[in-house]
């Protein structure tokens, strides 16, 4: 007994692990993002479609390889395919461009947290789609994510804003194509699983977005530094990330891992304070821990 408790104590340890790696490479990933435009002048654009072609192929390599699947058969479902259409060109590309540009007007840190404002969208949604008043824990969630957008936009001070109209504007368009991405792909996941979707919607996206925006077309400076940068971006902020996260769930539960992911907006805002001199205040942080705090209240309510 005390042997089987030590396994599924290692292993819990190890889901834990994995999580707080994958979001603490997201929350690095955005820093790296806003020092990209900042110092090099990259174009959000032109950074959204390298990260998707690259890091979808790579899922897709991955996939090809270890799980030793038929990479093109999914092209071959006609139910689930305008699915994965809308997927790719909607949710990947509209969660990506919209993020990016809140790091482009905004702050990498200010970003990250607005973006944390899904799982409330998400709570108010489904409470509306079965037609039930939102329960007391979804309410206290709404009012702690309305005081929390308060203060980080505002630092406490109503007659100012501590952020942009358009940084905010994009950080929230971001946590609305987050809560549609997080939605929309329900069955594609169930039947064809989180790597080879995931890796199809990036290609799909990235490859949609080429014909606006073509990945050749290239303005910005280069250096040894940003070509690092780029590289994080697309390896450990993104292939790396999403395999610890999507591994962790192997070993904790869902909600656990949601509750633990919050360390991405924490870990952005802690780099960019740090790394890029990003003026946050005590009030952003309360505003911070306000938002953060939605998550842990609704993994109570899913508990």
């Amino acid at each position: 007994m005390d042997a089987k408790s030590n396994v599924l104590s290692d292993q819990r340890a190890k889901g834990i692990i994995l999580v707080i790696i994958g979001a603490a490479l997201w929350g690095i990933s955005g820093t790296v993002v806003q020092y990209l435009f900042e110092d090099y002048g990259i174009s959000t654009a032109w950074l959204v479609d390298v990260r998707l072609l690259a890091s979808g192929a790579l899922l897709l390599f991955y996939s090809r390889f270890s799980e030793n699947r038929d990479i093109w058969k999914i092209w071959k479902d006609r139910k689930h395919l305008p699915g994965l259409l809308v997927f790719g060109l909607v949710g990947m590309l509209g969660v990506q461009y919209t993020f990016f540009s809140a790091i482009e007007y905004g702050n990498a840190a200010s970003a990250a947290v607005l973006q944390y404002l899904a799982p409330v969208i998400i709570a108010c949604y489904l409470a509306a789609r079965s037609k039930a008043w939102p329960s007391g824990l979804e309410i206290l969630s709404v009012i702690l994510a309305i005081m929390g957008t308060f203060l980080l936009v505002t630092g406490g001070n109503i007659g100012r804003m501590a952020i942009s109209v358009p940084a905010l504007a994009w950080g929230i368009a971001s946590a609305f194509s987050l809560a549609f991405y997080t939605l929309q792909p329900g069955k594609l996941l169930s039947k064809w699983g989180s790597v080879y979707t995931v890796g199809w919607g990036m290609m799909i996206g990235g490859i949609g977005f080429s014909f606006i925006n073509p990945p050749w077309e290239y303005s910005g400076g280069w250096s040894l530094n940003s070509i690092i940068a780029i590289i994080f971006v697309v390896l450990f902020g993104t292939l790396i990330a999403f395999y610890c996260y999507m591994e962790s769930l192997k070993f904790i539960s869902a909600s656990e891992t949601s509750l633990l992911a919050s360390v991405e907006p924490l870990s952005a805002a802690f780099l960019a304070v740090i790394w890029l001199d990003v003026s946050f205040g005590p009030a952003e942080w309360i505003g911070t821990l306000f938002i953060l705090s939605t998550i842990i209240i609704l993994s109570k309510k899913k508990a």
